[in-house]
């Protein structure tokens, strides 16, 4: 793992000849020509494939800004006072202009950027075979995973996403929205089965290469992508495709799921490549975004999304899984290597997400488990994105929506979770083992509410904290608006008007 993050930075430097690789870059047109006498050597596509992971340490990549979108549903709130943050969970119209949202979808299409050059460049470098395949698999993967999360965030049956792939990518003129989501899923579709053809599996990697896409990790969101267009049939199928590699599988024990010593383990099978090294850390700040704000006056922790009293009490009794996902007032704990009783000064809720919590548990945690930086509070934890029990409740899923027995599939998720085997599981079930298994990942809980027509119904209830009181009132969600997220309003400034907004917002 190290290695690659080394890789990434040297990757970046590499290709400033294609695009700078601040943060804060403005592409315009996302699909610029490449000049230059790059994409010559094997070297050169190496660092072009490093550079497709640079963007993952921006701050509102897989950190603050895309949970956000998470943090709409019934699992939590926003955790303190933030009016931006509180327009995005109100589904009000301002959310287009909100400057945590800016980035998702620029940061995206820079990835894309940096993918269709590979595809179009490499191809014709005379390299190692086996190498050319793996960087092109891993540019397929990422342009398709970066192409599912902004269909699925900004597209539906009125529009799509821009589509750029290496055919239009040198293309000077702003590109307008795809006709429909359909036609996004098309290509999400297609990169994901190039990639799966391309990939090797993960048990093939060396340690310094952890982080890489691989096969299984095509399969798997290919499955869920399923999920998505109710190709359930499909769904089922790839997800078993996972399944009967015997590459992946459950941990014993739910809580080991969430510690550093198991970030490449048998569940894993994407995940927010994390560390604390260096002056600043690399990679998703989501576990400090989800500490205590202030940190009980050891770390600067943000105090963001927290738990609702609704998510805690879904939980059976029994269910090993709660006390490892919540920590609610005078549960044990160790913080900064003393043992603690949990206590809030700040949060909106009196509860706080535990699963992300052992990094900061360890005595002078800073430097070796935690980011110097408390503006950029990366761990060394890595923040799994799908894991194998996701991939078990696709497959699920997908057999119930055809009418046949998902009870295996279940039953495997509540046993770990120390629950009775059940028979004949229904769609009930299934939605409840989805959120009890992946609350506060970035499985999205608002997205299964919206994909399964329950968002209207569940937003017209209010919100309670640990006390019982209301702590965010009920919410008006239509349903032929709020489908979807507003594209920012920059991306359509930026495109002359050539990209519109979606209907309603």
């Amino acid at each position: 793992m190290k290695k690659i993050l080394n890789n990434i930075i040297i990757g970046c430097m590499a290709v400033t000849v294609l695009n700078s690789c601040d943060k804060k870059l403005d592409i315009e047109p996302e699909g610029s020509p490449v000049t230059g006498n790059f994409w010559k050597t094997s070297a050169d596509a190496v660092s072009g494939a490093n550079a497709l992971y640079e963007q993952f340490d921006g701050e509102e990549f897989y950190g603050r800004g895309f949970m956000w979108y998470i943090n709409a549903s019934d699992d939590m709130v926003t955790g303190r006072s933030n009016a931006k943050a509180e327009n995005v969970k109100n589904f009000n119209s301002a959310t287009s202009g909100v400057s945590y949202l800016t980035d998702q979808w620029k940061m995206r299409y820079i990835v894309i950027k940096r993918a269709n050059d590979i595809i179009l460049h490499v191809p014709a470098i005379n390299m190692d075979a086996t190498l050319k395949n793996r960087i092109l698999g891993e540019a397929y993967f990422l342009r398709g995973l970066m192409y599912f999360q902004l269909s699925y965030n900004y597209g539906n049956d009125n529009a799509g996403v821009p589509i750029i792939t290496e055919d239009n990518s040198t293309n000077a003129d702003a590109v307008v929205r795809a006709a429909n989501v359909s036609e996004n899923y098309k290509l999400v579709e297609s990169d994901f089965k190039k990639a799966a053809s391309l990939l090797p599996y993960f048990d093939t990697y060396k340690a310094e290469d952890y982080g890489r896409a691989h096969k299984t990790a095509a399969w798997a969101y290919l499955s869920k992508m399923y999920l998505y267009t109710k190709s359930w049939a499909s769904a089922e199928s790839y997800a078993d495709s996972v399944i009967k590699s015997n590459k992946h599988g459950l941990l014993t024990n739910f809580a080991d799921v969430f510690t550093i010593a198991n970030n490449w383990t048998k569940e894993y099978i994407w995940s927010a490549l994390s560390t604390p090294k260096g002056t600043g850390g690399w990679g998703s700040i989501l576990p400090g975004v989800m500490l205590e704000n202030k940190g009980w006056g050891k770390y600067n922790g943000w105090g963001y999304y927290t738990p609702t009293k609704e998510l805690y009490d879904a939980y059976e009794t029994g269910d090993k899984r709660r006390e490892v996902t919540i920590l609610k007032p005078g549960d044990a704990f160790k913080f900064f290597g003393k043992d603690t009783i949990y206590g809030s000064n700040n949060s909106l809720s009196g509860y706080q997400f535990r699963k992300y919590m052992e990094p900061f548990s360890y005595a002078s945690p800073i430097g070796s488990y935690i980011s110097p930086n408390g503006d950029h509070p990366t761990t060394a934890l890595n923040p799994p994105l799908i894991r194998y029990a996701e991939v078990l409740l696709i497959k699920a899923e997908a057999e119930l929506m055809q009418g046949k027995n998902a009870d295996a599939e279940i039953n495997a998720i509540r046993n770990r979770a120390g629950l009775t085997s059940v028979t004949g599981a229904n769609l009930a079930e299934l939605k409840k083992q989805r959120r009890c298994e992946l609350a506060g990942e970035w499985a999205d809980r608002h997205r299964d509410l919206v994909r399964w027509g329950d968002a209207q119904t569940v937003y017209a209830q209010p919100l309670h904290g640990f006390s019982g009181a209301v702590i965010w009132p009920a919410r008006t969600f239509n349903p032929a608006v709020h489908n979807v997220w507003p594209v920012p309003t920059t991306e359509i400034s930026n495109s002359g008007g050539v990209i519109k907004q979606s209907n309603g917002w």
